[in-house]
């Protein structure tokens, strides 16, 4: 159930990322490149008010009379003006967050300009996000989280255009103020935020340019503080807390966790982990561009995770007395996978994303081992598999924050990687992610720069492996038919390998379980059909196609899962009718499958239909029992339903039969023996999920 709740746990910030790259962050193609912004901002808590001035430079990737910026519906600009000092008009289209400056004499291919944005507004609610119904961008006590995908600020190119800043936050004292770069007290000065003019004007002309641009008053009683970040990268992210503070020195790391009061026992184990994770991927990658990190706590009510140049933060819910470092190694991952290297395209979005996400299963590889990290790319596969109708090379055309997006260019990207990792080896890989780092340290990458530093470290031609699995969709299902020989030295088995796929082409593991030791030869797989044969000391009781994971490939277990991952998404976007459609299809391929029949019982249970609801977690416990966790909430859920139905003995004897599982996953013994003690009330939310 955990690696369900972590799976969950992504896709619903992705369905509530969801509709975020048809508004703001359309796939258009971008016509500016923002190289530099310094910004002043005051923020107030307690009205939830922004105010605040951003000097962007920017360069015109095509001639244009029209700049156009991404920014918060729910801030408002009052003042645009040129570098002489001049104002502009700007519209604020609301159906897409953006504002529209006219450039009075245009810009031409090639050449920059600066403009001074003057905006103010409260950002308090979920309503004018760019994401309707998630707060990417929030004023309040005790936690202030500006995030960069929130465009606070007027912004371009979200995930692709690398940017430096001077970033000054002027906050009530007390408050803690968390951002990327070189921190100093103090706001901007002002003379930053005048750039000399383009062409230069009169001496009088120029005072007055300067005269009048726009100031922002800091309260009495308030601090302030500026970071600044030369190095390109997306520095847009600022966190404001009552916090506390927990630091990890150990190696020279700057590790700093910053909590609530109500997760403050818990932050030594994280800051402990953290360490122990950047200095796994400083060993495994290469230094990031900064030895200093800060774990930062969330708000429950917006993304599970969040990350920055020196930034890794994580919901407050996730902060445990059970550390959950597969999320944490997945955030500390982008100070290398985004930070250090970024897509140029968002076809090449995965290079972000996947990595992260390959990052984080080699992390669980180096701490629980092989088995453990066999359950992360099958977890991996189920995203990958989840949506198949558009190729990975092609991903761009969907929407940004789209589950389909969001799964392929984490979930196939991983898989990706973890296949070619499998094909030109260990020490080709290591050389492959070192060198790619080192080459694009600080700048964009596309696939095929991938490709010709993969091909330059393993000696390999690999154009085959990216045009397989970046400009195709689904995966093979492999079969097997073999017959065994009895030989004088032993057992011959001769056999071939089936699959769907007739342009397919991987090596493949075969692995042969005996009578004495297991034996593992690897065969090259190409088209349908690919003979083997394979000599064995002791009979042959087993054969298994490729036992370790390495190849994406499909299968029964895997369309039930996928199945029933889609059917989540439509219950978090309340699409109760086709989550139920989702479920009975991974009935269809397993009619035995607990987890099925336990997911249908959950939309039942939101429908307030018990009888049904009853039924399925009955048929659940019925099921093949995977996984275990079904079994002990299934009880506690049925217990709940004979509740609500004024059964009170029989609810007991299900919450009893759930003790006896002695199986704690999610809390389940807790929910039992709470509601032991005293019914199920109506408002307590279902568990389980």
């Amino acid at each position: 159930m955990h690696r369900t709740a972590r799976t969950i746990g992504r896709v619903v910030s992705i369905l509530l990322l969801g509709s975020l790259a048809t508004a703001a962050f359309a796939a258009d193609r971008q016509r500016i490149q923002v190289d530099n912004y310094v910004i002043h901002a005051v923020v107030t808590p307690q009205s939830h008010q922004l105010k605040a001035i951003a000097q962007v430079k920017f360069t015109a990737l095509d001639d244009i009379t029209i700049a156009t910026f991404q920014l918060h519906n729910g801030l408002r600009p009052t003042r645009v003006l040129d570098s002489e000092g001049q104002a502009l008009s700007a519209e604020r289209i609301s159906q897409d967050s953006t504002v529209r400056v006219s450039l009075s004499s245009g810009l031409s291919k090639g050449n920059s300009a600066t403009l001074l944005f003057e905006y103010e507004g409260t950002l308090q609610s979920a309503d004018d996000s760019p994401v309707p119904g998630l707060k990417l961008a929030y004023i309040g006590d005790p936690i202030t989280h500006l995030l960069y995908a929130g465009a606070w600020f007027p912004m371009v190119g979200y995930g692709i255009n690398r940017f430096t800043s001077t970033i000054g936050i002027s906050a009530p004292t007390g408050f803690t103020v968390i951002g990327s770069g070189k921190e100093t007290t103090g706001m901007p000065a002002i003379a930053e935020l005048a750039e000399v003019p383009r062409a230069a004007p009169s001496a009088a002309k120029k005072t007055a340019a300067r005269t009048s641009l726009p100031k922002v008053a800091v309260p009495a009683g308030y601090t302030s503080h500026t970071f600044t970040y030369s190095r390109a990268s997306f520095p847009g992210t600022i966190l404001i807390g009552k916090y506390e503070q927990t630091k990890n020195t150990e190696g020279g790391l700057d590790i700093t966790v910053y909590t609530t009061e109500k997760t403050r026992g818990y932050a030594q184990a994280y800051a402990e982990t953290a360490s122990k994770q950047f200095f796994f991927y400083t060993s495994t990658f290469g230094p990031a561009f900064s030895p200093k990190l800060n774990v930062v706590e969330l708000p429950d009510d917006t993304v599970p995770s969040a990350w920055a140049p020196e930034i890794a933060a994580i919901a407050s819910r996730t902060f445990s007395a059970k550390v959950n470092y597969r999320l944490l190694a997945n955030a500390i991952a982008h100070q290398w996978w985004g930070t250090v290297v970024s897509p140029a395209t968002r076809n090449d979005w995965w290079l972000n994303d996947g990595f992260a996400r390959y990052s984080e299963a080699l992390y669980v590889q180096h701490l629980a081992g092989q088995a453990g990290f066999e359950e992360v790319t099958k977890d991996m596969a189920v995203g990958a598999l989840a949506y198949i109708s558009v190729p990975l090379s092609q991903v761009g055309k969907l929407d940004v924050f789209s589950p389909e997006f969001q799964t392929l260019v984490t979930d196939k990207g991983g898989s990706i990687l973890n296949m070619l990792h499998w094909v030109i080896g260990d020490e080709a890989f290591d050389k492959t992610m070192r060198e790619f780092l080192a080459k694009y340290s600080g700048k964009s990458a596309t696939v095929d720069d991938l490709r010709q530093v993969a091909e330059q470290a393993s000696g390999q031609q690999l154009s085959w492996f990216f045009v397989q699995w970046l400009d195709s969709t689904g995966a093979p299902e492999f079969k097997m038919k073999y017959t065994i020989y009895r030989t004088q030295k032993g057992f011959r088995v001769v056999g071939e390998v089936q699959q769907d796929l007739d342009l397919f082409r991987m090596p493949v593991d075969l692995r042969i379980d005996t009578d004495g030791k297991s034996e593992t030869k690897r065969i090259e797989v190409s088209g349908t059909d690919s003979a083997f044969a394979v000599e064995t000391f002791g009979k042959p009781r087993k054969i298994t196609i490729d036992p370790g994971s390495h190849v994406l490939k499909n299968s029964p277990e895997l369309q039930v899962r996928t199945s029933i991952v889609r059917g989540q998404q439509d219950i978090e976007q309340g699409d109760l009718p086709e989550a139920l459609k989702e479920f009975q299809k991974a009935l269809e391929v397993n009619r035995n499958s607990s987890l099925a029949h336990y997911r249908i019982a959950e939309v039942f249970f939101l429908q307030h239909n018990y009888q049904s609801a009853a039924n399925s977690y009955r048929e659940a416990l019925n099921g093949d029992g995977e996984p275990r966790w079904t079994e002990v909430w299934s009880h506690v859920q049925l217990g709940k339903i004979f509740d609500l139905t004024g059964q009170r003995e029989r609810a007991s004897n299900e919450y009893r039969q759930a003790l006896q599982t002695n199986d704690n996953t999610a809390g389940a013994l807790d929910e039992a023996r709470k509601y032991l003690q005293a019914p199920y009330a109506p408002q307590s939310a279902p568990s389980g999920e």
